[in-house]
């Protein structure tokens, strides 16, 4: 098991406490205390994230190969990875299924004028910074892929050539860092579009897709 490997799996430990409690957070919040709470566990959950591309990036100046075979992921999370991860773009059908479902769940006090302040009561502003940043990350995930595109195609050019496979491979460094930086990017800037609690439904959300892809890829690899 490589360092970076050992880190993965306290970290997706980490995640699953953190998960806890945003479960148990007070939703809707009904207190001053209560608004502090959630702010407090948002807070929490996006510095677990970024400690967990802090470290990925060091990680990948070490052996950026390794991070791209990614030995610590099961074959269906592998299977699901762009750029040794998952798509950043990801996150909008998150927010767009999350709000549709508890849309339906309470359609008759939202047409009663009940404002029940969760991921299925988003304003109308809300959708429409939602979608702009959505063709945002569309544009950026597409420039970077273009990159490793290039990558690509340039190594046959080297290998042909004798080139420095070092400094070949290297060039891949930036490229995860690019794709890592707008992953990270991408879930802070939809948090910061919500309020509090739809922030704290969407990182609940969040977390539990992906403890839940890794759970079932686990199983399913298992002899």
């Amino acid at each position: 098991m490589t360092n970076f490997a050992a880190f993965y799996t306290a970290w997706s430990d980490q995640l699953q406490q953190l998960l806890r409690q945003l479960c148990s957070a007070p939703k809707p919040p009904t207190t001053q205390d209560h608004l502090h709470l959630l702010n407090h566990l948002v807070d929490k959950l996006l510095s677990h994230y970024s400690e967990y591309y802090r470290v990925k990036a060091a990680a990948a100046e070490r052996d950026v190969l390794d991070i791209f075979a990614a030995p610590w992921a099961s074959s269906f999370e592998k299977s699901l990875h762009w750029i040794a991860g998952w798509r950043p773009t990801t996150v909008f059908h998150l927010v767009y299924t999350e709000s549709s479902i508890l849309f339906e769940s309470h359609i008759v006090d939202i047409l009663r004028g009940v404002r029940t302040g969760d991921l299925g009561d988003l304003s109308p502003t809300q959708f429409r910074r939602v979608s702009e940043l959505q063709c945002e990350t569309v544009k950026e995930e597409n420039a970077i892929t273009d990159e490793l595109s290039e990558w690509q195609h340039s190594v046959s050019d080297l290998m042909g050539a004798s080139g420095d496979v070092d400094e070949m491979i290297g060039r891949l460094v930036p490229v995860v860092r690019k794709a890592d930086e707008l992953r990270l990017r991408t879930v802070k800037r939809v948090v910061e579009l919500l309020s509090p609690q739809q922030a704290i439904e969407f990182l609940i959300a969040a977390a539990e897709l992906q403890l839940g892809i890794r759970e079932w890829g686990v199983d399913q690899d298992r002899p």
